[in-house]
């Protein structure tokens, strides 16, 4: 799959000039890295598209503890990422995704609804398009820190003074602190100055 390198997101860190057609991720175009991307432009780990398959085919690659399957396979924002290191996706305060090195085999989501199961359970989606299945009180726009085998580690509410992460808009690739959460908005101080984003926009870290 591919998209012409203008429609890209202003995320990926690719040069504006070069080829018409650059690989699109399988999902969430807008916040996500596709693999191929991720290896052979970002990490340099591959000179060609075809390098990075056989790396794949040799079950070198691996996406949250999971075998990557193909070359457009997306990455999320704060997903793991296994190659010849371990690597979790951030953004810079550039607003362009990068890779830094962790020793981490968890990752962070950020819930963005919910179903209601059976026995009392409910089953939380997450910015990933992985789902978790739990009893736990947590709410919509929580963050939940999540390992390989769908185990929740530890549960991170969004309220008054926590800590988040700005993933869009412009403040994208910075951390703020909540003052105050009314009607899907956050005021957050922010280097030193209040402002109102979408709660959307932020993940509680």
């Amino acid at each position: 799959m591919y998209q012409t390198r203008k429609a890209s997101s202003i995320k990926l860190p690719i040069p504006k000039k070069g080829t018409k057609y650059v690989a699109r991720a399988s999902s969430d175009l807008e916040n996500s890295v596709p693999l191929v991307i991720a290896i052979r432009d970002i990490l340099k780990l591959a000179k060609t598209a075809r390098e990075v398959k056989k790396m794949i085919n040799a079950g070198l690659l691996k996406i949250n503890g999971r075998k990557a399957t193909h070359l457009n396979e997306a990455i999320k924002l704060f997903n793991i990422l296994e190659a010849d290191k371990t690597y979790r996706l951030t953004l810079l305060p550039t607003k362009k995704f990068s890779f830094e090195e962790t020793k981490e085999k968890n990752k962070l989501c950020k819930v963005i609804g919910k179903t209601l199961q059976r026995k009392g359970k409910v089953q939380f989606h997450l910015h990933d398009g992985s789902n978790v299945i739990s009893s736990q009180n947590i709410a919509i726009g929580d963050s939940l820190v999540i390992d390989f085998d769908g185990k929740i580690k530890s549960h991170i509410p969004l309220a008054k003074n926590s800590e988040v992460f700005v993933f869009n808009g412009k403040y994208a690739g910075l951390k703020a602190k909540v003052e105050h959460i009314e009607n899907k908005k956050v005021r957050i101080k922010i280097n030193g100055i209040s402002t109102i984003i979408p709660e959307s926009e932020v993940i509680a870290i």
